[in-house]
């Protein structure tokens, strides 16, 4: 006899997840988490330059027009990297993939959005935001029935910008931060500042660039729990900000919102570095299975 789902798996029907994809999206595309609103009104005061007041107040003005219309924050608005956990005992009755390439491909007609998505050597566009390997999709198996969400958004004025440093393992964490430093100084006002900046020390040459990504998912609200890595995010956050880069990289105070790092263990003979930056629009959005029920939280 074939097993049966159970009343909890079957809940969430391929419509059902479809559904909360598409409104992921739409959330994450208008409305920015409230940490970044925040983060973004403090810069706003701390500013002793006109015209780094005057882009933050344009970014604030965009962010409650945005709101208000239901329309993108940004013309770009982006590319997609969901990081899904999954229970182990989750049983799924549809394909989980080609779901997300649905919902994708629907949110790009309603939202609207821009469709990005080309070939790397012929420039066709899908149309859609589909494409091969895009959007793209990381899945981490959990024990249970458990099912997470995250969605993060960048344009290409940030991801343009994103590095990759092997380091010299005994140069630690001052190297770390010139790393960013200089990724920072060479980009100036490209990935629209103030930025997010997402580090990932070590694992390997895949590894690292993943870690930088999902580090740009915490809130800004939310310390590192690791008390050295705090210490290191605080030291380059403060550095970065002495640069004099500013909102748009027109000069002020506030190059960066926010530094994140995220750490895997390594090879003894490497330093695996990656930088990602977000733009200001740090667009993200989270879903969480409760009762059988996928859903979307307030961005």
């Amino acid at each position: 006899m074939l097993p049966t789902l159970s009343k909890l798996d079957c809940m969430l029907t391929e419509p059902k997840f479809r559904a909360a994809i598409v409104e992921m999206l739409r959330r994450a595309e208008t409305a920015l988490p409230e940490d970044i609103v925040r983060a973004l009104k403090r810069s706003r005061g701390r500013e002793r330059g006109r015209i780094a007041r005057l882009q933050l107040d344009c970014m604030l003005k965009n962010l409650e027009l945005a709101k208000r219309l239901g329309a993108p924050i940004c013309q770009d608005t982006g590319t997609f990297t969901f990081f899904i956990r999954l229970g182990s005992e989750l049983k799924l009755n549809f394909d989980l993939k080609k779901a997300l390439d649905k919902a994708v491909a629907q949110a790009t007609r309603e939202v609207p959005l821009r469709a990005n998505i080309v070939d790397p050597f012929t420039r066709k566009n899908t149309g859609t935001n589909v494409g091969i390997e895009q959007p793209s999709v990381h899945l981490e198996l959990i024990p249970g029935k458990k099912l997470s969400i995250d969605l993060l958004v960048k344009g290409a004025g940030a991801e343009n910008w994103s590095r990759f440093f092997m380091l010299r393992p005994a140069d630690g964490g001052k190297a770390i931060e010139r790393a960013v430093l200089l990724t920072l100084v060479e980009a100036g006002g490209q990935p629209c500042p103030p930025t997010i900046v997402g580090v990932g020390v070590g694992g390997s040459a895949e590894v690292a660039p993943v870690l930088a990504k999902r580090a740009l998912l915490r809130s800004l609200d939310r310390p590192n729990p690791d008390a050295g890595l705090a210490r290191l995010e605080r030291r380059i956050a403060q550095a970065a900000n002495r640069l004099g880069i500013g909102p748009m990289g027109l000069g002020g105070q506030t190059t960066v919102l926010g530094v994140h790092v995220e750490k895997a263990a390594c090879h003894t003979a490497s330093l695996p570095v990656a930088v990602a930056l977000q733009c200001w629009a740090a667009r993200r959005a989270r879903a969480r299975l409760l009762n059988g029920r996928l859903r979307v939280e307030a961005p």
